[in-house]
C-alpha cells in the first residue's frame, strides 16, 4: 500500500490510500480483468504514487505541514514542499569546502563515520508511554551529489541517529527545513512519522496505524479484487477518523483545547436505583369495571385482588 497521512502529536489519520499494482500485473490484461482493476490503473512506481497524492491534497485545499517520508521515497525526492526525508546510508554528498579546500564527496555513512565527537548531541524529543525518548544526533548542512547536475543542487541539512552504545548510525534524514531551525525540534519532526508506521524497535511510540490494521480491522481483508479491497480500506479509514475525532472530545486523551462534554439533563420521573419509592399515584381508570365472574365458585365475601401492587 502507498498512503498518505496527515498528523500531529495528537492523533493521526490517512487520507489517501491506494495498492501498489507490480508492473507484471500492470501489463497482465487477464489479471486485471479478474480482478477488476479499472481502466485508468496504469504501472507507476510507489514514489510516483505519492507523489500523486500529496499533489491531489495540495489541489484539495488540505493544511500543507511538513512531509515526512521513508528511505523508500527520500531517496527518490522531488518535491516543492518541506520535508524531511529518509534515506539510505549509500546516498552521496558534498560538504562544503572549507577555507580554499575541495569540496569532498563522501557517503552519508562516511560521513557521519569522520564528524568530531563534539558534534553529536543526546536530544530528548518527547515523552514516551513508559519513559522519555531519547537518542544521539548530529546534523551538518550538505549538497547532494547526483551523477549530473551536482552544483546546481540546494543545500539541505543532514540529519543522522546514532543511539548510544550502537556500532554505527541507525537512520539518516535529508531536510530543507530552515537550517537555525532548533535541534530538539528539527528531531521531533523527523520522529513523527513513528506516530503513523511503528518498527519493532521503537517500543514506546505511537501505534496508530497498528491500531487501525488491528483494532479497526483495516489488515483482515480476505477478498481478491481492487474494488473490494479499496472499498473494505475506505470503510475501515472512516470508522478510524469517526473514532479519532470523538477521542479528541474527551479529556485527557485529547489536546488542552478539546471541546467540554455537556451534561444531559434528567428527565423528571427519573429516579436512582435504591431511592426509596413515592407515593403512588392513584390510577383509577384501571379499576373501573367489576372482575368477571365467570367460571367461579359461589362464596360469600369474596377477598378483592387489586390489578396493580403497590
Amino acid at each position: 500500500m502507498v498512503t498518505l497521512s496527515i498528523a500531529n502529536h495528537h492523533a493521526s489519520l490517512p487520507i489517501a490510500y491506494r495498492l501498489y499494482l507490480p508492473q507484471a500485473w500492470a501489463e497482465d490484461a487477464a489479471r486485471r480483468k479478474k480482478v477488476r482493476v479499472p481502466e485508468e490503473i496504469a504501472f507507476k512506481t510507489k514514489p510516483q504514487i505519492a507523489l500523486e497524492q500529496m499533489r491531489w491534497a495540495c489541489t484539495a485545499g488540505l493544511p500543507c505541514g511538513v512531509v515526512l517520508m521513508d528511505a523508500s521515497y527520500g531517496s527518490n525526492s522531488a518535491l516543492a514542499l518541506s520535508y524531511v526525508a529518509a534515506i539510505v546510508p549509500t546516498v552521496k554528498v558534498r560538504l562544503a569546502p572549507e577555507r580554499g579546500a575541495p569540496e569532498r564527496r563522501m557517503s552519508v555513512k562516511e560521513l557521519a563515520f569522520s564528524l568530531p565527537k563534539h558534534a553529536w548531541r543526546t536530544i530528548t524529543w518527547r515523552e514516551g508511554t513508559a519513559d522519555r525518548l531519547r537518542s544521539r544526533f548530529a546534523r551538518v548542512r550538505v549538497r547532494t551529489a547526483p551523477i549530473r547536475r551536482a552544483k546546481e543542487r540546494a543545500q539541505e541539512t543532514l540529519l543522522i541517529e546514532w543511539p548510544e552504545g550502537e556500532a554505527e548510525p541507525s537512520k539518516y534524514w535529508l531536510t530543507t527545513l530552515d537550517k537555525n531551525i532548533s535541534f530538539r525540534r528539527l528531531v521531533d519532526i523527523a520522529k513523527m512519522r513513528w506516530r503513523i508506521v511503528p518498527k519493532a524497535r521503537f517500543q514506546h511510540d505511537e501505534r496508530d496505524y497498528q491500531e487501525l490494521k488491528q483494532e479497526i480491522g483495516l489488515g483482515h481483508y480476505e477478498g481478491r479484487g481492487w474494488p473490494g479491497f479499496h472499498h473494505h480500506g475506505t470503510l475501515c479509514i472512516a470508522a478510524y477518523a469517526f473514532l479519532v475525532s470523538e477521542r479528541e472530545t474527551i479529556p485527557p486523551s485529547g489536546p488542552p483545547s478539546s471541546r467540554s462534554l455537556t451534561q444531559p439533563a434528567l428527565p423528571g420521573s427519573y429516579r436512582p436505583r435504591g431511592a426509596p419509592d413515592p407515593a403512588p399515584t392513584p390510577h383509577a381508570q384501571l379499576d373501573r369495571h367489576p372482575a368477571s365472574q365467570t367460571g367461579r365458585r359461589d362464596r360469600s365475601n369474596p377477598t378483592e385482588m387489586p390489578v396493580l401492587c403497590t
